[in-house]
């Protein structure tokens, strides 16, 4: 299983589900990280945390414990 926090930098990819529950994932999805979103990552910080991407043409900073909770392919 291949997450978000495993994409490389300028690495593109899309969503194909998300895993956790209740609270979590539904901060995730508020966010714009829904099934089939296309995502290019931007950024990642010198010590991994918080990988910066682009979604749906705006710029997200993630930490990287909710980055694996996103399948992509």
């Amino acid at each position: 299983m291949k997450t978000l926090a495993d994409v490389p930098v300028g690495g593109n990819c899309k969503v194909k589900r998300l895993h956790g529950e209740g609270a979590t994932k539904r901060r995730i999805m508020d966010m714009g990280l829904t099934k089939g979103v296309e995502v290019h990552i931007r950024k990642v910080a010198p010590l991994g945390d918080p990988v910066e991407m682009t979604i749906r043409g705006y710029e997200l900073s993630l930490r990287k414990a909710d980055a694996e909770m996103v399948e992509v392919e």
